[in-house]
């Protein structure tokens, strides 16, 4: 018997009367991949809520870091200035103790100079025995006033003059040879350097200059390797931990 649309009709009244009915319709009609579709729908929703949740908990999390990083910049910031401010303040403190050291150096060899110049002031007579008798050193008084006078009968410059009286030592003494008045202008340096044996010639020459022999004469403790090199070509004597050297001797032995 063929199935009319009456009789579709009086299905569809019947299952709306029962609707009880309508799963077993649905379990008729649809397949199983249809009926699992809602269901399937539920899961998807339920594991895209749950992963918006992970990603929302992540997304918390990296911003929690990036946060924790951005305090741990800071303070690595903080930390690099205060060691950058830290590197100033030694290198201030190290400059200030190099000036310190520079200044204490050289107070201390302007201390042995001044110690040795006033040792050799006062010994120079003794010193210089052998070469000359009657050795006298001049005062600053006694060379100011021989100076003066050079300059007054125009043997001298004013400054000439000038630079003769900055000499270290100026001794007056007679030749043992001959009896003849000599002078030995010298510059004491505790290191005689080639600047001293310059400056003692120089004052010396220009002293000889009154008509009285001058000779350049260097004082000190040790004598560098280039005022030895100079004084092989020129002659200068050497006065050293007392022991007077003429410039031959002191060309020879070099």
């Amino acid at each position: 018997m063929p199935f009319t649309v009456e009789d579709f009709r009086d299905l569809i009244r019947i299952v709306e009367e029962r609707p009880e009915w309508r799963a077993d319709l649905r379990r008729l009609l649809l397949t199983d991949e249809l009926l699992s579709l809602p269901e399937q729908v539920v899961n998807l929703r339920a594991q895209t809520e749950r992963g918006f949740q992970e990603l929302e908990a992540a997304q918390r999390r990296t911003e929690e870091q990036v946060a924790g990083l951005a305090v741990a910049q800071r303070r690595t910031e903080e930390q690099v200035a205060g060691l950058a401010a830290a590197q100033r303040r030694t290198e201030e403190q190290m400059a200030r103790l190099t000036l310190i050291v520079q200044t204490l150096s050289g107070d201390v060899g302007d201390l042995k100079g001044e110690s040795l110049e006033r040792r050799y002031r006062e010994r120079a007579p003794a010193y210089l025995a052998r070469v000359v008798r009657r050795a006298h050193v001049l005062s600053t008084e006694e060379l100011l006033s021989l100076l003066e006078d050079a300059v007054e009968r125009g043997e001298l410059s004013e400054v000439e003059a000038a630079e003769v009286a900055w000499a270290d030592l100026v001794v007056r003494g007679r030749r043992r040879e001959d009896g003849a008045e000599i002078y030995f202008v010298v510059e004491v340096s505790w290191g005689v350097g080639p600047h001293d044996v310059e400056r003692a010639v120089h004052r010396a020459a220009l002293l000889a200059q009154l008509g009285t022999p001058a000779l350049p004469m260097v004082a000190g403790k040790t004598v560098t390797g280039e005022a030895a090199s100079l004084i092989r070509t020129i002659p200068v004597w050497q006065l050293t931990d007392g022991q007077v050297v003429p410039p031959e001797r002191a060309t020879d032995s070099s």
